[in-house]
Parts: structure tokens; C-alpha cells; sequence
């Protein structure tokens, strides 16, 4: 490190010092670049005095001595840049040079000193100099900021301006560095994305010091390569932190304060005892800490624990407020919270990696988990309004239980409120009335803008001279005894009046008398005080604004969250006067709101929703228990009906603009709707209507027990009124079908649709338009339970219907026409579904227009259409057109979009392009839980693609959490058997066979295979997969019988059901090929393959994906059959066919580059092998990573054909890296892992390693023997490898003779006594009595 220091003569010049030698006090500049810098140079050569920047230098070394530092440093002169070597060590290390120095001086060339030697001259516009001085915008002041523990800011004449302390503020403000941060906080407390947040306005001359100068705050070092560009170097510093973050297992958990939803803090004084308790017992080590805030309604629990969070932000690295007042407030806040996470830290395990909304435990979970992670100590929660605490005797079905929402591990900071005495969960403190009659007075002068009512602390002579307004000020806050909702209520009031303060108080007390009389229930003096504050305001409402009175007794029917002009615009002529005069205009509407708002009694509603219609209003829900008690204290019946009315008549229809937006917002009304239905609450014939769209609202939101409830009140309605073979009865019987069938309860759904049918035909002729939609419907229901047969004769009656009576271009005619393109794509049929969709997309496009949605339906289908028949690039053309096509029509958040979006995915999932994929599904999936809920199925569809292509990237923890967040919603959504919650299962049977936990695979497949033989039937195709799949299993347990009756059964009953050449049965063909190839049966493995073979090439095509891992398979079978020029045939067809459908970097045609590889070493083509893995290897390290199972295979392969080269050092090399690379990926037990232990023996043994490679072949031979039997060819092999170890040494030849006796006979049993295998083994042992 090169340091300046004046010498004896006063000239600065350069001293150098080396490790240990550095001095440990010296001073160091921050500046701002010039034109006409001092370099290395001219010190050394001393020159360079007469060049601009020497001035700086000279202000460094006299500020320096002023200081008593010896030593100072300054980075245009201190590093030889001639060095690239210097340059690179200097940069890596100056970071540390700048934390180690005693004083870092920072020159303002561009702020001047403010002062003259009088008077300030110009603060105001000093202080918004300083801001936006320059140096805050360069890239390597970043660090000189934060690493020195003391920096001072000096302006250009040299003037102190301030230090980094007491500028504090100014610095926040201009860089947006939290103060935590430059108060020397570790930077590892900050997360990447913030730090990296920190740079957004900083720029550099240098292109690449974008990234150079973030070494130091990411605590890295890497090689400077100038001339590479920001992109390069920027993904290099990337990497660089990535290794970092993975060697030292910390993360950073920082989360951008915010405490959206939660109420703002208007009237909030005093509490300062009750702060600085929760401060003493909040803070800590980390560990867990709980305060529990109990107290009154309206005491002022939540805007203290508001305040204690605001005052305290920079101590919390994260702070969460949740609203646990019910359920369905918990988990809006709950996804929020989720969302919150996921923006600030991306590399959180979440549903969604996700953006992201999930089922409610889903997100409870994923939450709790990352609360959990280690070192994550520093959070803060805040559960407000736990009013309805689970607890014995509290026997309310919505009570919630709140120790469920706390993260297991036990960390953290967490704050409670609650109105219950009874919750004693950690330190309680409880919230009393304000005691301190300035408080009281203070809230009363802010809410009534009454300022004379407070003079601040007053003398023993003040007080005997106090002023009227002061005495009735004090009686006043006495009688509402420091209530502060009621104070700041009774000051609403007067901001709003003239009156005094005793006229007030007058009535006040006249109020409790009436209140007194009226509700003699109410015991409580606090509930009576607050309640007669509200009753006055109400008394003054009536008087002044009769509507705005009328409007809150109304309230009483509603949810107390967010009412809305058009919600209550009915317009009936039936409405009584006062609704109807509110309504008229938006005027009226919030004039009255605005009265009430005046009155402290409603706010403006907060909602983290998309708004739809006009802004909503809110009431605290004490004044709406008053509202209910108090202004209802006689329930009124047809206000209660009014209520159902405004919301059943507001529910809108499907065919609506994102209609799902509007009926968000309404379903916290709906609940209260339902509660006074149910409850037998509301009085009066004719709500028939009401109650069906509400089940509808219900249904479109998959809330399906809540639509079945209101379906089946309106069918009794409806029955008693209309009777039974109504139109309108039928109507509600018809959409019981649709809902039972999206429940899976299809024997329910048949029964209603059948009833809708015959009353249908009775009522309207079988050729009405109702009918024939009853009959579509029963069409889908029969291919959703796989009746082929009579699917396709619901789907031929109905369209012949319509034909008919509609005409064949008339839209109903066409939506069956669709369906039955639906049924033929289903049933791979694809030449009868492609007639059937280019039918329907002619009729549409003709009768709507190219870029009507219905019109983009069609070509989403032919796109679903072309995937199934391998058409890539096709489906793609189709997808990208609908997807255009519907965010002009519908817009990007429309769930006809995220449905397209969602198929790309599926698409670049298929054509390898796993980044795109990904990108797809996310915003399929953030669309979808905006739009519909992370409840709803389509959802949950989106979760369960996600599951899928994380288990295709190998990332099967990430792939497992997805299945399950589908599982447990389908599963809460759907129940249990239903057969979209059984795809899930038998998903997770897939992803835990490919992660070879056998057992758990096995579990799955045998649940999703008895359900769907119980909701399907023992023929259907979805049935059929899992007892496929399950021999699958079988085989690779080695249970080779069982997988022979899986495939045998699964044949018999697809050739029965679907035919000799339905994919499906070709499919039972090809893995009866595998499994015949695993007995060694060579000739029948031969011909199941030549049969699917010649069925999939009929059926599919010959270059279809399926068709060519049939010929790539039986290249692997002519391989196995030392036939390989035939294998290599039918190896280079393959990787032709793939490279033609796949392109060259797909993992599929890269798999068969790597077996052409295994074949050239079989043929001895050594060269041609490597060339071949090489490839394979950089193409499945570009696609999936260099630890995907899949690139460790044929680094594993490398290995092996380096052994067979001699190249034995590589072959360790390669061996190493696979073994450590399977035994993180899939555990040290798992068969690859084990496999490669195997070949490092080998490689041992030929390196004469003895004692290395036994170890390596007695591991290999335990976890063979435990994972896959004592007779399995693989331990067999072995075996008989730790026989050809010890028949190396004399003193185990009875080792090895035991080795070979137990290969032999073991082979004999496996594979026959003509196999290649066998041969060998009897070799062996005559070898070894010959020796």
C-alpha cells in the first residue's frame, strides 16, 4: 500500500509499506474525478503541483495533520496504474483500505460553505446542494461511504460540513442507503437485491468499474479484465457473490419497510411508558420475544404497535403487520406478506418462487419456513385485531387459533393486539385509558382543529387562571375518560359545529341517560361512553344530513369493509326514497360519506386489491358494532333483504370484463348475505334470484360449498314458487350439475343434469337452446368419466340440435363444434379434432372477427392441438396469436390470457426452453391468484405445471413444494378423490421415483391409481398411466413380476378400451420392450419395440417425440445385443428426428449424443466417443447446469472412456466431480451415486490402489445390496468386481473365490447360463484354480 507524508523540506511524497507494516492510523480522500488528476507518476517524479487536482491533495494532508495522522491516502496518486497487477490488488482491496482508515475525508468540489463569517447566507439551498452534489452519483463513492467508520464532508473551500452521523438524514435522502447501513451495520444484514438497489443513479467513466467498484459491498474479489464490457464483467461479479452466498450458507433478509393495509396514525400522542416497555422487551438477542397489547376497543392498541414499528424500523429487518380479525383478513394480509418476501428476497422457497399467492396453508407455511431460516433473527410481526382468540370455552367455528401462524423456529420479534384479557402469550401490557389529562387534551385540539385548548405544561398560577374554554376542555376529556376513540370522536363532532364545549358536554350527558334506558345490556362503561360520543354525532347527522344518517344504520347489513356507490345503486323503483336519493349520483354518495368522515365515524378504505368502479369507504369495527346493536337495536327485516338485494343484484356476469375483480371486492358482503340467509335472518318470498347469483359469485371464485348452499336455497325457492319443471327451476338444477362436476362428484352431477334434461325437453322440445346446452354439458361430464361412447352421442345430438334450430354458423353451434374438437384432441384423434377446430375458428372468425376472444379460443386449441402432434413451431404460431390477440381484446391480467400464457409454458417446456418456460408459468401464476385467488383451480393447474418443470430442471425440492401447495389446495378445493387432486398425487409419484424414495413413489401411485379407479373406472386413461407408471416402479425395484402384471393388466384393458393403437396401449407395448430388455429377453423386447415402433410412426408420426425414444430404444437394445451398427442406425435417426423437432441443445437429442458417445466406445471409436460426451456435456451444461442428474451422467461416461484412454488422472478428475455432484443431487445411497463409487474402484484397481478401490467397491456393494437386493445384476456386478480385486492378492484369493461362486450363480438366476455375464464368471473361477 503506497501512503503519502510529508518529508523534512514539507513536500509530500510516497512511502510504501507491505502486509503487517501498514500503518494502522491514516487518514484517506473521497472525491470526484477530474481532468486533471495527480498520478503515481508525478509524486514519484515530483511534478504535477500546477495540475488541478494537487489542490486536494494539499487540503488531504494538512486536514491530516489537524487530525495528528502521519499518513494519508489518496487513489489518483497511491496506485501505480501502469501495473495491472497493482491496479487489480489495489482494487480488490479497497474496500478494506477504506474501513481500516482513521478519517476518510470526503471533497465537495461542487458545494460551497454557507456561511459568511456573520450570518448564514443560503441554508436552504446549501442543504439541497449537498444532495445533489455529484459525489453522491459516482460508483466508487459507494464504498468510501459506508466501509470507513468515520467520514466528514468538507466543501470546497475545505469548510467541515458535517459528519456521516450528523448528516444522517441528508444522506438517506440523497442515496436511498438506510441509516442502519451507514451507521456500520454489517452489509450482510442487507440482501443483494438492496444493496445492488443502492447503485440504480451511480455511474462509472469505466464501463466495467460498474461492477469493480461493488467488490468491496459484496465482500468478494475477482481478476479486473478490462475491455470485457459492464455485461461481462457484471455476470462475473454475479457468479462471485453466488459462491459466496453458498459458501458461507447466510442470506440476507432485508424487506423494504412498509406497512400497506394497516391504518395510518392520525390522533396518536403520548404511550411513551408503553414504548419504551415494548422496546425493553422486544429487543434481544434474536430469540424469540412476544408482547401481547390487550385493551378496550378503540384504546389505541393498533396505532401503538403502528408507532413502536415506525420508531423502531431500522432495528427489524423485516416488519409484517397481518390483520387476524377473521380468516379471510388473514390471508389477504397473509399474501401480501407473501409477495412482500418473494420482491425483496427472490431466492426465498415459496409457491410461486412466488410471486407468490397459494392456498391459505400454503402461504402459511412458505411464510412461517422463511421466517424460520437461520439467521433470519430480525423480524418484527404484528397481528392486529386477535379478537376472537381459540381457547377453551370459546366455542365460535371461526375462532382462530394464532400460535399456527408463528414460525417454528424460535426467533424473532412478535407484537400482539388484542381486546381479550385472556391472551397470555409472552409479556402482556395492558392499554389503559390515558391517564395524563394532557394527552387527553391534545387528541381532543388535533381532532376538533381547536388549538386554545392546550397551553403545554402550566404553572401553579396557570392553573388557578384558567380560561373557560380550558375548564370545559378538561370536564369534557374527564367524562370521556381518556377513551381515545371517544375523544377523538367528540372532536370530530365539534370541528363540525360551532357549539362550546359544555353544550357539547350537555349532551353528552343527556346521551347516556337515553343509552342508559335504551340498552340496558350494555354493562360496560366504556362501551356506553364510546357508544354515546357516536350517538351524539348520530343525533347531529340526522339533523344535518338525513341520508348520511340513513346510510350508516344501512351499514349494519354490510361487511364494515369498503362500501361503494354502485353497490348500493339498486335502482329499484321499489328502494325507499332516502336509498335512492343517496344513489342518484356520485355527488349525493359522497357528500354523505363525506359527513360521516367529517364526524370521525367512516375513513376512505385502504385495499391492496385492483379498484374497480368508484372508491370504497370503511367503518372502525366498534362504531360498526353500534351501528348493529345500538342504531338496529330492533333488526329490520327488509333492510336486511335490501342488503342481499344491492349485493345479488351487483354480482356480474361471466361475460363482463374481468368480471372476477368485481366479484372480489363483493365477497366479503356475500358472507355477511350468506350469514343472515342461513341464519334465517331475512324475511319474504321472491330472493330466489338473489341467492342464485350469489351461488354464482360463489362457483366463479371456487368457493364451492358456499355455491352449493346458495344453490340449493334458491332451488327451494324456486320449487315451492315456480315448481319443479320451471325454466328457471331447471336452470338452477343444470348449474348444481356444473358445480358437482367441478367437485368430481360426477354420479351427483349426472342426477342433476339428467333431471335438467327431461324438464327441458318437457318444457321447452328437445331442441330448445337450454336443452341442447344441458346435453353439451352431459357430453363433457361423459368424457370427463371417460364414456367415450356416449360422450360423443351427447356431443353429436347437441350439435345436430343446433344445427337444426340455430343454423351451423350461430355461435352455440359452433361452442359444441369446439367441444367436439376437445373430445377427438383428447382421445388423439388428431385429424377428426383438427376438422373440428378449423370448422369452429372459420364460423367464429367469419360471425366475430378474427380477434374476438371466442375466435382466440379456437386457435389456442389448435395450438393444444398441434403440441399433442409434435408440431412445434406450429403450435407456437398458434399460441403467440391468441396471446396478441387476447391482451388486446381482454387485456394482460385476463384469464383467457394467463390461460395462453400458461400453455407457452407448456410448449417451451416441451421444446426445452425451460428460462421462457419459467417466465410463462410465473406470470401465469401471479396473474391467475390477482385475478381468481391461489384457491381456485386454474391456479392450482398453474402450481402444478410449476411442480413439473422444477422437476425437470432438477430442482426437486422446489418441484415437491409446488406439488404439494396443488395437492393440499385441490385437495381443500376439490376433496381428495377428485381426479384433478389425484394428478397431483400421482405427480408426486413421479417426482419421488425420480428422486428414489421408492416406498413414497409407491404410496402415491397405488392412492392415485384406487381414486381413479373409483372415479373413473378401471379403464379410463388417466387409471391406465398410474398402473403403468406403477409397473414402471416395479422394474426399477427390481420387482419384475409385479411390473409384468402392471403392464400385462394395462395392455389388456387399453387394446379392450381404446384399441390396438391408441398411444396409450402403444405405450404399454414400449415399456413392456424395457422391461423384457431388463430379463434379458432380447428377441420379445425386440418385438414389443418394432410394434410400437410401427404404431407410434402410424399414429403419431415418424418424427414425433414418442416415436423416436422408441427408436432411440432400440438403438440401446442392438447396443446391448453387440448388433451396433444397427444400434448405431437407429441412434443417428433419433438424433436426427430430435435435432429436427427439438433443435441441437435439447436434453432429448442430447441424451442420444451421449449414448452414440457409449456406442463409439463399445465400437472402439475412442475419438469419435469424446467428441460425442463433449458435446453432450456442453450442451446439458448450458440447458440444465453443470449439477443436473442428467450432465453428471455423461461427466460420469467421461470418466469411463478416459479409463479405457489411459488417461487415468482425467478419469479421477471426472469420477470426483460426478460422485460429488450425485451424492448432493441425490443423496450417497442413491444407485448413480453408487454406480460412480463402483467405476472409482475400477479405477483404483487399475491404478494397483488397492486398499482405495476395495473401500470403494464395499460401499458401493452395501448401498447396492440395501437399495435393490442381494440378487439384482448390479450388485451382482460388484461382486464380481471385488472378485477380480482380490484374486490381485494372495493372501484373498479365498476372498475372491467366494466373489465369483456368488456372481455366478447369481447371474445364472438373473440373466441365464448363456449370457455374456455368466460366461465370464466361470472364466473367473477357472482362472483363479489355475492360479
Amino acid at each position: 500500500m503506497h501512503l503519502l507524508e510529508y518529508n523534512d523540506d514539507g513536500e509530500i511524497h510516497l512511502a510504501t509499506f507491505i502486509g503487517d507494516d501498514i500503518p494502522r492510523n491514516y487518514a484517506i480522500l473521497s472525491h470526484t474525478w477530474g481532468t486533471d488528476e495527480v498520478t503515481y507518476t508525478d509524486i514519484k517524479d515530483g511534478t504535477g503541483k500546477n495540475k488541478a487536482g494537487y489542490t486536494k491533495i494539499q487540503f488531504c494532508g494538512e486536514q491530516a495533520k489537524r487530525d495528528s495522522l502521519r499518513y494519508f491516502w489518496v487513489d489518483t496518486c497511491c496506485i501505480d496504474k501502469r501495473n495491472s497487477t497493482e491496479l487489480a490488488e489495489a482494487v480488490n482491496s479497497m474496500f478494506r483500505w477504506y474501513r481500516a482508515a482513521t478519517k476518510c475525508y470526503v471533497y465537495l468540489l461542487d458545494v460551497s460553505w454557507p456561511y459568511s463569517n456573520t450570518s448564514i447566507l443560503s441554508a436552504e439551498p446549501f442543504w439541497h446542494t449537498f444532495r445533489e452534489s455529484r459525489w453522491f452519483t459516482r460508483g466508487w463513492t459507494l464504498q468510501e461511504l459506508i466501509a470507513p467508520g468515520s467520514v466528514d464532508f468538507f466543501s470546497r473551500e475545505g469548510k467541515l460540513l458535517g459528519n456521516k452521523t450528523s448528516l444522517e438524514k441528508d444522506i438517506c435522502e440523497a442515496t436511498g442507503i438506510p441509516a442502519k447501513a451507514l451507521q456500520g451495520s454489517s452489509l450482510s444484514e442487507f440482501s443483494v437485491t438492496e444493496r445492488i438497489s443502492w447503485t440504480e443513479r451511480r455511474q462509472t467513466a469505466i464501463a466495467e468499474d460498474r461492477a469493480y467498484s461493488l467488490l468491496g459491498i459484496f465482500d468478494v474479489n475477482m481478476p479486473l479484465i478490462y475491455g470485457e464490457g459492464r455485461e461481462k464483467a457484471t455476470k462475473r461479479l454475479r457468479e462471485e457473490i453466488d459462491k459466496a452466498m453458498k459458501g458461507t450458507r447466510r442470506e440476507d433478509f432485508s424487506i423494504t419497510f412498509s406497512l400497506s393495509g394497516a391504518p395510518d396514525i392520525y390522533h396518536f400522542v403520548a404511550r411513551e411508558k408503553e414504548l419504551a416497555e415494548m422496546h425493553k422487551e422486544l429487543q434481544g438477542d434474536g430469540s424469540r420475544r412476544i408482547v401481547t397489547l390487550h385493551g378496550l376497543g378503540g384504546i389505541g392498541k393498533t396505532q401503538l404497535s403502528i408507532k413502536y414499528a415506525k420508531q423502531h424500523k431500522d432495528n427489524y429487518s423485516a416488519i409484517f403487520w397481518f390483520n387476524i380479525k377473521d380468516k379471510d383478513s388473514l390471508k389477504q394480509t397473509l399474501i401480501k406478506v407473501a409477495k412482500q418476501i418473494i420482491r425483496n428476497y427472490p431466492a426465498a422457497s415459496f409457491p410461486s418462487s412466488i410471486d407468490t399467492k397459494a392456498n391459505f396453508d400454503e402461504v402459511v407455511d412458505a411464510v412461517k419456513a422463511w421466517l424460520s431460516l437461520p439467521n433470519n433473527t430480525r423480524w418484527l410481526l404484528i397481528f392486529d385485531n386477535y379478537d376472537n382468540p381459540k381457547m377453551a370455552g370459546n366455542k365460535d367455528p371461526s375462532a382462530i387459533d394464532i400460535r399456527k401462524f408463528f414460525p417454528e423456529s424460535y426467533q424473532g420479534a412478535i407484537i400482539i393486539t388484542t381486546r381479550s384479557s385472556q391472551v397470555k402469550l409472552g409479556h402482556c401490557i395492558k392499554v389503559s385509558k390515558l391517564l395524563d389529562m394532557h394527552d387527553s387534551l391534545k387528541i381532543l385540539s388535533n381532532a376538533s382543529d381547536r388549538k386554545g385548548l392546550i397551553h403545554g405544561e402550566q404553572s401553579y398560577i396557570q392553573k388557578l387562571n384558567l380560561t373557560t374554554l380550558d375548564i370545559d376542555a378538561r370536564l369534557l376529556a374527564k367524562e370521556l375518560d381518556g377513551l381515545p376513540l371517544a375523544l377523538a370522536t367528540a372532536g370530530a363532532y365539534l370541528n363540525q359545529v360551532t357549539i362550546g364545549i359544555s353544550e357539547y358536554l350537555r349532551l353528552y350527558k343527556a346521551s347516556w341517560v337515553k343509552l342508559q334506558q335504551m340498552t340496558p345490556e350494555l354493562d360496560s362503561y366504556e362501551d356506553r361512553t364510546l357508544y354515546s360520543t357516536w350517538q351524539i354525532s348520530f343525533y347531529r347527522l340526522e339533523q344535518q344530513n338525513r341520508l348520511s344518517a340513513e346510510l350508516l344504520r344501512f351499514w349494519a347489513y354490510f361487511n364494515n369493509q369498503d362500501i361503494w356507490l354502485e353497490l348500493l345503486q339498486h335502482n329499484s323503483s321499489s328502494d325507499p326514497k332516502w336509498l335512492q336519493d343517496l344513489t342518484k349520483d356520485e355527488l349525493s354518495f359522497h357528500g354523505a360519506m363525506r359527513v360521516l368522515s367529517n364526524y370521525g365515524l367512516v375513513e376512505e378504505h385502504v385495499s391492496s386489491q385492483q379498484l374497480v368502479e368508484s372508491r370504497g369507504y370503511s367503518i372502525h369495527g366498534c362504531v360498526h358494532a353500534w351501528t348493529i346493536h345500538v342504531l338496529n337495536q330492533e333488526w329490520d327485516y327488509d333492510l336486511a333483504r335490501l342488503a342481499i338485494e344491492c349485493v345479488g343484484s351487483h354480482v356480474p356476469n361471466r361475460q363482463d370484463f374481468q368480471p372476477w375483480v368485481l366479484q372480489r371486492r363483493l365477497l366479503q358482503h356475500a358472507a355477511k348475505c350468506s350469514y343472515m340467509v342461513l341464519n334465517c335472518m331475512t324475511k319474504g318470498a321472491g330472493m330466489d334470484w338473489a341467492y342464485y347469483n350469489l351461488g354464482n359469485l360463489y362457483a366463479d371464485q371456487d368457493k364451492l360449498e358456499a355455491a352449493e348452499q346458495m344453490y340449493q336455497r334458491a332451488l327451494v325457492e324456486r320449487e315451492k314458487a315456480l315448481g319443479p319443471d320451471h325454466t328457471l327451476t331447471l336452470d338452477t338444477v343444470n348449474n348444481l350439475g356444473n358445480l358437482y362436476t367441478d367437485q368430481g362428484e360426477f354420479k351427483a352431477a349426472e342426477q342433476m343434469y339428467q333431471r335438467a334434461l327431461a324438464g327441458r325437453k318437457k318444457a321447452l322440445g328437445p331442441d330448445h337452446i337450454s336443452t341442447l346446452n344441458t346435453v353439451n354439458n352431459l357430453g363433457i361430464l361423459y368424457s370427463k368419466q371417460n364414456k367415450f361412447k356416449e360422450a360423443e352421442q351427447m356431443y353429436q345430438q347437441a350439435l345436430t340440435g343446433q344445427e337444426k334450430t340455430l343454423g351451423p354458423d350461430h355461435m352455440s353451434t359452433l361452442d359444441t363444434i369446439n367441444n367436439l374438437g376437445n373430445f377427438y384432441a383428447d382421445q388423439s384423434r388428431f385429424d377428426k379434432a383438427k376438422h373440428m377446430y378449423q370448422r369452429t375458428l372459420a364460423g367464429r372468425e367469419k360471425a366475430l372477427g378474427p380477434g374476438h376472444i371466442l375466435t382466440l379460443e379456437t386457435i389456442n386449441n389448435l395450438g393444444n392441438l398441434y403440441v399433442d402432434q409434435n408440431k412445434l413451431e406450429k403450435a407456437e404460431q398458434m399460441y403467440q396469436r391468441a396471446l396478441a390477440g387476447n391482451e388486446k381484446a381482454l387485456g394482460p391480467d385476463h384469464t383467457s390470457t394467463l390461460d395462453t400464457v400458461n400453455n407457452l409454458g407448456n410448449l417451451y417446456v416441451d421444446q426445452n426452453k425451460l428460462e421462457k418456460a419459467e417466465q410463462m408459468y410465473q406470470r401465469a401464476l401471479a396473474g391467475k391468484e390477482k385475478a381468481l385467488g391461489p384457491d381456485h383451480i386454474s391456479t392450482l393447474d398453474t402450481v402444478n405445471n410449476l411442480g413439473s418443470l422444477y422437476k425437470s430442471q432438477n430442482k426437486l425440492k422446489a418441484a415437491e413444494q409446488m406439488y404439494q401447495r396443488a395437492l393440499a389446495g385441490r385437495e381443500k378445493s376439490l376433496g381428495p378423490d377428485h381426479t384433478s387432486t389425484l394428478n397431483t398425487v400421482y405427480n408426486l409419484g413421479i417426482l419421488y421415483a425420480n428422486q428414489d424414495k421408492l416406498d413414497e413413489a409407491e404410496q402415491m401411485y397405488q392412492r392415485a391409481l384406487a381414486g381413479r379407479e373409483k372415479a373413473l373406472g378401471p379403464d379410463h386413461i388417466s387409471t391406465l398411466n398410474a398402473v403403468i407408471n406403477l409397473g414402471v416402479l416395479y422394474a426399477e425395484q427390481n420387482k419384475l413380476e409385479e411390473a409384468e402384471q402392471m403392464y400385462q393388466r394395462a395392455l389388456a384393458r387399453g387394446e379392450k378400451a381404446l384399441g390396438l393403437d391408441h398411444t396409450l396401449t402403444l405405450s404399454t407395448v414400449y415399456n413392456f420392450g424395457i422391461l423384457y430388455a431388463k430379463q434379458n429377453k432380447l428377441e420379445k423386447a425386440e418385438q414389443m419395440y418394432q410394434r410400437a415402433l410401427a404404431g407410434k410412426t402410424k399414429a403419431l408420426g415418424p418424427d414425433h417425440i414418442s416415436t423416436l425414444n422408441t427408436v432411440y430404444n432400440l438403438g440401446i437394445l442392438y447396443a446391448n445385443q453387440n448388433k451396433l451398427s444397427k444400434a448405431e442406425q437407429m441412434y443417428q435417426r433419433a438424433l436426427a428426428g430430435n435435432e429436427k423437432a427439438l433443435g441441437p441443445d435439447h436434453t432429448l437429442t442430447l441424451d442420444t449424443v451421449n449414448n452414440l458417445g457409449i456406442l463409439y466406445v463399445d465400437q472402439n471409436k475412442l475419438e469419435k466417443a469424446e467428441q460425442m460426451y463433449q458435446r453432450a456435456l456442453a450442451g446439458k451444461e448450458k440447458a440444465l447446469g453443470p449439477d443436473q442428474i442428467s450432465t453428471l451422467d455423461t461427466v460420469n461416461n467421461l470418466g469411463i472412456l478416459y479409463a479405457k484412454q489411459n488417461k487415468l488422472e482425467k478419469a479421477e478428475q471426472m469420477y470426483q466431480r460426478a460422485l460429488a455432484g450425485r451424492e448432493k443431487a441425490l443423496g450417497p445411497d442413491h444407485i448413480s451415486t453408487l454406480d460412480t463409487v463402483n467405476n472409482l474402484g475400477i479405477l483404483y484397481a487399475e491404478q494397483n490402489k488397492l486398499k482405495e478401490a476395495e473401500q470403494m467397491y464395499q460401499r458401493a456393494l452395501a448401498g447396492i445390496e440395501k437399495a435393490l437386493g442381494p440378487d439384482h445384476t448390479s450388485t451382482l456386478n460388484t461382486v464380481y468386481n471385488l472378485g477380480l480385486l482380490y484374486s490381485k492378492e494372495l493372501d484373498k484369493l479365498d476372498k475372491a473365490k467366494d466373489m465369483y461362486q456368488r456372481a455366478l450363480k447369481g447371474y445364472a438366476k438373473a440373466v441365464g447360463s448363456e449370457h455374456k455375464w455368466t460366461f465370464d464368471a466361470v472364466e473367473a473361477l477357472s482362472n483363479l484354480h489355475q492360479a
